[in-house]
């Protein structure tokens, strides 16, 4: 492909702007300027679907109505470990008001039957006039079980002689504990598979026992992190509608290419004969990518029916089938010198995902400091409980739980400001400038750990993150510009509630000189160009250059046919206000709506696919490894009496590139924040090691912070220009979540003096802790 040198801004605003030269495919446009000299990118413009989903308009999968639909309702197991002997569905297939019935089945030869391997684990489903009728019928179907023994907890499990999850070894699996790394279930032993040794990064490097021997002191602790399910507002689920010549599907999915891949080749069907459709989505944190068993499900109760179907899950279904973070054992031995330079560290993990492998601590203790020897090695332990899933930063959040605790402790044995150890061992120009931006506007002044007195204590702490640049370059969108003045954009990208459309309506209208509400955009589809999932913060890279780059070509497209109405030439046109004018002479000039009129043909249109980034990519398989991260810093309030922890206030420093929409991008972080706080003082996914059963599987036991609890949260957003696509524009859903708990972790040991080395830290483990001391 030919190409041509573009000069591109480049650096931090107020810090260290400069520009910096890239060759750039000859039919992508021009570098834009930073956001203060751009008219609509960069600004506070409103969700173009705001009206829609505070009027209660918005259609969710849920919501979806189709003549002659049934409901559907899945049988579970009510076992955690067993062989079925018999499935009898007659007296449901006899039950008044039941349409079809479906079984699932093995493919394995000598038995008939899937084994059951947790308690949830779904068996058969029904379809029936009503969803009353088909719980009734659900639970006429019997089931004869020849029960075998299981392993809940995780310690448990990877003892010798525990209960086998899986008598034979298991397939890989990169989805559920860390983005980018293969966990390979066909290594170790027994319900312990793994390790996983090595990431992008680069996996071990250097030489442990020379790194520790030059330490001059040396930390040696294990931090543990809980299970932590999904809860969005809208459970998975899907309507299916099998026709003879196509199997239409509304799913409440992350990706719509992802539910119509995976059903296309569950049933050996062409992609091309299914077709996934989300418009509204409520909620997704990571476990929304696939049909997972709902799908096939609702696909098989449809094609026996020949109707249309509805299987939407239950929170109870939620919590214990359709993912959950990992917990993690995680073991870290660091070694420091006396300026704090890092000289060692050992990573040792180990995590559940149920019967799912994927459970990690990520790759921020490889990537985040400055430190020349370094091993890992996370190890996933099988046990008998529901699948776990990604979960907005797989294996990070776990990961930065404990380093940051670490490098806080390290602070301390050093007698010095952690922040001022993280300036010493942090090599990220862009991290400086969030420390210094959001340690000014916090107020930050570092006290001794248990200084404050009285029985409410006051403490504050910091903790930080970075997450790759991903890139998925399977991103395609069309743009369209009809005779009638309108613009559309399409796209198979899926807008999660993040604000996807309104962003892509804004590349759009700033490459076409209109207005964001100018442009209709037209995603969620599969007839539409294929694009990437929403998660890991990929959409945002990956998908808004094509957006810009396909508005420049159809641009190009409508200036050949202005051209020689204004007697020049196609170069020497721009675009703005929603005017097509001489770039020299103003008086040459038409509004685009009668430009667009006076068109040839009723209709141009271009597409463009996400190209590799300008400069190359900063590691393998089309990804680019930056600095997106973030600082989060924290004050906590603790009642020692009572051993409540209050979150008093956030402050979140963060870059994502050049932010399109400040509004949602503090929205993203905000909703990053809480999430992370819950993370850390309420969620935990209680099991029954006696039944294997989920006990607080509900929005009422299963705890979350209500309104009160929600600190005052205070975003600094930091831009950065790294030149490497034409919008330079990248995703922020991850990195607001990452440091949040580690945050106020060391915030809870700042105010009394006593570090917790798990969480959620209840009151109950507070106080503990405290005796503990007292005694």
């Amino acid at each position: 492909m030919d190409k041509r040198k573009e000069i591109f801004p480049h650096g931090i605003p107020g810090h260290n702007l400069g520009e910096i030269e890239r060759e750039i495919p000859n039919d992508e446009p021009p570098a834009w300027p930073i956001n203060d000299k751009l008219k609509v990118v960069g600004k506070r413009i409103r969700r173009n679907d705001a009206l829609a989903k505070v009027t209660g308009s918005a259609k969710y999968t849920s919501d979806i109505q189709l003549p002659g639909m049934l409901y559907a309702k899945m049988l579970r197991a009510n076992v955690p470990h067993a062989k079925i002997l018999s499935i009898d569905t007659s007296k449901a297939e006899r039950h008044p008001g039941v349409r079809a019935v479906h079984v699932f089945t093995s493919d394995d030869e000598g038995s008939k039957y899937q084994d059951v391997k947790y308690a949830g684990q779904p068996l058969a489903g029904v379809a029936a006039d009503s969803l009353d009728i088909a719980k009734e019928a659900v639970a006429l179907i019997e089931v004869e079980y020849e029960t075998m023994p299981f392993v809940i907890d995780t310690e448990e499990a990877m003892k010798e002689g525990a209960p086998l999850v899986y008598e034979e070894p298991i397939g890989e699996q990169t989805d559920g504990g860390d983005v980018g790394v293969t966990h390979d279930g066909s290594e170790g032993k027994g319900n312990l598979r793994g390790p996983t040794t090595s990431s992008f990064l680069g996996g071990a490097r250097g030489d442990l026992d020379q790194g520790f021997s030059e330490a001059d002191v040396i930390l040696d602790r294990t931090y543990r992190t809980q299970v932590h399910t999904h809860v969005p507002l809208e459970t998975h689920g899907v309507v299916i509608d099998w026709k003879p010549d196509q199997m239409t599907v509304y799913a409440s999915t992350q990706s719509t290419k992802g539910v119509r891949d995976g059903l296309a080749s569950y049933f050996d069907l062409p992609k091309n004969k299914v077709r996934v459709i989300c418009e509204f989505m409520g909620g997704g944190f990571g476990a929304k990518h696939s049909a997972g068993t709902f799908g096939p499900m609702a696909a098989e109760l449809s094609r026996k029916s020949g109707r249309p179907v509805w299987l939407m899950l239950d929170r109870k279904e939620e919590h214990i089938a359709e993912g959950n973070r990992p917990n993690s054992i995680h073991h870290l031995k660091i070694g420091a010198k006396k300026d704090g330079t890092l000289t060692a560290i050992q990573q040792k993990s180990h995590g559940t995902a149920g019967v799912a492998l994927g459970a990690g601590v990520g790759r921020i203790a490889q990537g985040l400091y400055t430190c020349p020897n370094f091993s890992t090695e996370q190890y996933d332990v099988l046990t008998h409980a529901g699948p776990g899933a990604a979960w907005r930063a797989p294996g990070n959040v776990q990961g930065a739980y404990g380093l940051e605790q670490a490098i806080d402790e390290i602070a301390d044995m050093l007698k010095t400001d952690p922040l001022v150890l993280r300036e010493k061992i942090d090599p990220s120009e862009v991290r400086k400038v969030l420390r210094q931006r959001g340690a000014k506007s916090f107020g930050w002044k570092y006290r001794p750990p248990g200084s404050d007195t009285g029985r409410i204590k006051k403490g504050i702490g910091v903790a930080q993150s970075t997450w790759p640049r991903f890139v998925n370059l399977d991103s395609t969108v069309e743009v369209k510009m009809y005779s009638d003045g309108t613009v559309e954009v399409r796209s198979g990208v899926q807008d999660i509630g993040t604000g996807t459309k309104t962003i892509l309506a804004q590349v759009v209208a700033e490459e076409l000189g209109l207005k964001a509400e100018d442009i209709t955009v037209r995603i969620g589809d599969t007839i539409f160009p294929d694009a990437p999932g929403s998660g890991g913060s990929i959409v945002t890279g990956a998908i808004t250059p094509p957006a810009r780059n396909a508005a420049y070509l159809v641009k190009q497209k409508l200036f050949n046919q202005v051209a020689p109405q204004l007697e020049t030439e196609p170069s020497m046109l721009t675009v703005s206000d929603g005017m097509i004018m001489h770039k020299e002479d103003a008086s040459k000039k038409i509004s685009m709506r009668d430009a667009l009129r006076r068109m040839r043909t009723g209709q141009i249109e271009a597409s463009a696919s996400r190209s590799d980034d300008y400069g190359g990519f900063q590691q393998p398989w089309g990804l680019a490894y930056g600095d997106l991260g973030s600082v989060q810093f924290a004050e906590v309030s603790v009642d020692t009496e009572t051993g409540f922890v209050k979150v008093e206030r956030i402050t979140a420093a963060h870059s994502c590139g050049r932010p399109l929409n400040i509004s949602q991008i503090e929205s993203q972080v905000n909703g990053g924040v809480i999430q992370g706080v819950s993370y850390a003082l309420y969620e935990s996914r209680v099991m029954d090691n006696k039944t294997g059963h989920m006990m607080n599987a509900n929005v009422d036991q299963y705890r979350m912070p209500y309104a009160k609890e929600i600190p005052d949260i205070d975003i600094v957003l930091v831009e950065e220009y790294s030149a490497r696509s034409s919008t330079d524009a990248y995703g922020i859903g991850e990195p607001a979540n990452i440091a949040t708990a580690a945050a106020v972790a060391n915030a809870v040991y700042n105010a009394i003096g006593v570090r917790l080395y798990e969480i959620p830290m209840t009151p109950a483990s507070i106080l503990k802790a405290l005796n503990k001391v007292e005694q």
